[in-house]
């Protein structure tokens, strides 16, 4: 299929590259989730009774976690995880790595490293700044703080359905 633009004739841009096979895209997206964890299920898993059983690590900086941080998350800059990661994680605890937000590779950085020193990981999509913009409660150096979900990011229902 093709758009016809005046003088131009411009291939449809979502069918330029083929779809994958059923079977190839099913494996692709079961991979996608053995390495993410959105914002939401994050969120749940931390309100469940007892332990998430998961870790979860933020890895900003001093500044950036003072800002605002999930609460109950480990503190563990990127470029300290070779060092500081056994004495403040688990092995046998499978962790979930945040950084700012979708514009940042940042976690994906500390997931890595972790992963290189033989830890479960998995990657919060979203980062901190969906973690707010979806109205979780977060902390500050201040103190605790949540701001009022955003519509274009969090349902107004209980739950999305997804």
């Amino acid at each position: 299929m093709t758009v016809t633009v005046p003088n131009l004739v411009v291939p449809n841009p979502v069918l330029r590259v083929a779809f994958a096979e059923p079977a190839e895209a099913t494996a692709h997206f079961r991979a996608s989730l053995r390495f993410h964890a959105d914002v939401s299920d994050v969120a749940t898993a931390l309100t469940i009774d007892g332990a998430p059983e998961f870790a979860i690590v933020d890895s900003r900086s001093a500044e950036c976690w003072d800002q605002g941080h999930i609460p109950g998350a480990v503190h563990l800059p990127t470029a300290l995880i070779p060092e500081r990661a056994a004495d403040l994680l688990d092995k046998s605890v499978p962790v979930v790595t945040y950084c700012w937000g979708p514009g940042c590779n940042g976690a994906t950085r500390a997931a890595l490293a972790l992963a290189e020193l033989g830890y479960q990981v998995k990657e919060m999509l979203g980062g901190f700044e969906y973690w707010v913009r979806e109205g979780f409660a977060y902390e500050t150096r201040q103190g605790p703080e949540r701001r009022d979900a955003d519509p274009l990011t969090a349902p107004v229902a209980d739950a999305c359905g997804c």
